[in-house]
């Protein structure tokens, strides 16, 4: 009788598929073996690319005659320090009592690419079936799920191939663009940086990140700051009062005015006293008054990226190190899969969303989240709806769904570390404050007209808490002087217009000049660039506008957080420790200068969302390969005869 051969990505998540598999084998030299499996697994990277003197030993030489390098058969070598375990996995596959073959390798891009390679160094025995296996947790039941509904691995040829094109597309763009800006610009940079020699380092989303890095802080020490002046006004009857700001409209005898620096401010200090001595004693009078209901939903789930971003803001750490502990706690069966770009869930998953809330209900010893669960069961919070809200939507994922507690793995909960355990935390709450009720606001809008020059004044205050009293948006502290002494609450600020009527009468008791600031965009973080980047470019604050602009970013989940740490490594930024803040260094400064003289368009996060979405459109199936990569040599081989001339 044949056997089975699973292949894993590593041997802790081989050791949870024989579990998983009620595996009872001795662990042999790199393999698990029994009557019907053979389980073994890869260690990361087994095979890679080989570099250009592997084609030919004199482009070990950099030199201008031999670019640009584009193979027409591509070569591919086993990683020496790991060749064994190589080894082990190609005699496995080459056993004439293989059947099947799994490939149970991590369920994203990169992963079918470690698979791939090996496969294909491997020449596995023909007569085995090709299977792949993808999971959404490393859950038992999920594993056996994976194992049993596994597809032929043909199904996920497009992916395979787009995998190929990403690292054949890094490759030429790195190996090409590095070694011809290095032989023509390396000397000048190693003057400018005052070192013996120095090479210069591009790549296709590496490049345009330190771009985005550099432009900011330009904009950010480019940046004149402009005073300007608001005028408020002071409203009321004998017992309360309200202010209200002025704002330009078009009956204002100042509308269009060149006085005015925006719509609501002076430039020159003296023009606004003299408008505000032209208003005194005249009347003042409510011309609209505005009363509202608002509500608000829960924000979506978590993503990768999202996540990142609340990290860095909450714990002050690098996106690399929020992935680590997340993939620890996926590996530790306590999340879903982590490297997502969705922040929905599957229809199918959400018709059996009870199963990971009677897992926290039972497993997690957290007394804060047990309140929150106990308020959902005493208040009766509908669970069994959750495919007719925003938080279901099967078209809004790729390969998984949002990241989840799967409601298990509470044996290995104890021994993690404090950080994992607020990360989970962080994760359980924004799932639990889903199937909360949203939080709903009173507001009041109120125009006050003073001889047709109007003032605004509106309060919104949280009548229901709802979802916020579970999942509050963080806001990071800012020490504040001697500010506590606030003249109203919000509340009473509300009740104040609310008593307002339309036409009436007010007595004006002040009017006053309030000094105002232009100010300068805000540098990024190491959370914040990684939204940026997903967002191709633009850090939208915005969370509904974030979800709805969504298309191809730059970069991937996986590799996002690794190209701002590679950044840092080759000196391109720095990373403030506590804050996490990005600033360029000078030789960063120095290379961003080099490429937006040779090759502007590197920097442009559209052009490198634009591969990116060619990467996306083949593994969709949408294009073909060839297409592909007839596009990306056409644009190396143009850029070079531009280039060089220009050079």
């Amino acid at each position: 009788m044949g056997k089975k051969l699973l292949i894993t990505e590593k041997p802790s998540v081989a050791m949870e598929f024989a579990k998983a598999l009620k595996i009872n084998a001795n662990r042999k030299n790199g393999f698990l073996e029994s009557d019907e499996w053979i389980i073994t697994w890869c260690v990361g990277h087994l095979v890679t690319m080989s570099y250009p003197e592997k084609y030919d030993e004199n482009l070990k030489f950099w030199r201008l005659d031999t670019l640009p390098f584009i193979p027409k058969e591509w070569k591919y070598e086993i990683i020496p320090n790991v060749q064994n375990q190589f080894n082990i996995v190609q005699n496995l596959m080459q056993r004439e009592d293989i059947e099947e073959i799994y490939n149970a390798g991590d369920s994203g891009r990169e992963g079918e690419y470690i698979q791939r390679l090996v496969i294909m160094m491997s020449n596995p025995n023909p007569n085995a079936k090709q299977k792949r296996v993808w999971i959404d947790s490393q859950t038992e039941e999920e594993i056996l799920r994976g194992v049993k509904e596994a597809k032929d691995s043909s199904e996920y040829d497009s992916l395979s191939d787009s995998a190929y094109l990403r690292a054949k597309e890094d490759y030429l763009i790195g190996i090409n663009f590095s070694r011809l800006l290095s032989i023509t610009q390396g000397r000048s940079l190693a003057k400018k940086i005052n070192e013996e020699k120095a090479s210069i380092s591009v790549g296709r989303v590496m490049t345009c990140v330190l771009g985005m890095i550099v432009f900011r802080e330009r904009e950010i020490k480019n940046f004149v700051k402009t005073k300007y002046y608001k005028i408020l006004g002071e409203f009321g009857d004998e017992e309360s009062s309200f202010k209200a700001e002025w704002k330009v409209n078009e009956k204002s005898k100042f509308f269009e005015s060149t006085y005015l620096y925006n719509e609501t401010g002076f430039k020159n200090e003296q023009k606004a006293q003299d408008f505000i001595k032209s208003l005194q004693g005249k009347e003042s009078i409510v011309t609209e008054l505005k009363k509202s209901k608002q509500k608000e939903n829960a924000p979506l789930l978590f993503n990768l990226a999202e996540l990142q971003n609340e990290c860095t803001k909450r714990f002050k750490i690098k996106p690399d190190e929020t992935l680590e502990i997340i993939q620890n706690l996926y590996e530790k069966k306590l999340v879903t899969y982590p490297r997502t770009d969705a922040r929905v869930l599957s229809t199918a998953v959400s018709k059996e969303i009870s199963k990971n809330l009677n897992g926290l209900v039972k497993g997690y010893q957290d007394e804060e989240v047990q309140a929150y669960i106990k308020k959902m069961i005493e208040e009766k919070y509908p669970t069994n709806q959750l495919a007719k809200t925003k938080y279901v939507n099967d078209s809004k994922i790729t390969d998984h769904y949002a990241i989840i507690p799967t409601g298990q793995g509470f044996d290995n909960y104890d021994k993690l570390p404090d950080l994992h355990k607020q990360i989970y935390k962080l994760i359980v709450k924004r799932f639990l404050a889903i199937f909360y009720p949203p939080a709903e606001y009173s507001k009041v809008q109120v125009t006050v007209n003073v001889e047709n020059e109007t003032f605004y004044a509106s309060e919104k205050v949280c009548v229901n808490k709802g979802y916020l009293e579970i999942a509050k948006p963080y806001k990071a502290k800012v020490s504040t002087s001697n500010e506590e002494n606030v003249e109203k609450t919000d509340e009473e600020s509300l009740e104040i217009l609310k008593k307002l009527k339309k036409g009436e009468k007010l007595i004006t008791k002040n009017y006053e000049i309030k000094d105002a600031e232009t100010s300068p965009p805000t540098r990024y973080n190491s959370g914040s660039i990684i939204l940026a980047m997903e967002n191709a470019g633009k850090l939208i604050e915005d969370e509904e506008l974030r979800e709805q602009i969504k298309g191809a970013g730059i970069g991937t989940s996986a590799t996002r957080g690794g190209i701002i740490d590679k950044l840092e490594r080759i000196k391109y930024i720095d990373i403030n420790k506590k804050t996490q803040i990005i600033t360029p260094t000078d030789k960063g400064e120095i290379i961003y200068d080099i490429v937006n003289f040779s090759m502007p368009d590197m920097l442009n996060p559209k052009l490198t969302a634009s591969w990116e979405k060619g990467l996306d459109m083949v593994a969709k199936k949408e294009i073909a390969p060839q297409v592909f990569m007839d596009k990306l040599e056409n644009y190396i081989n143009s850029k070079f005869s531009k280039l060089v001339v220009k050079m």
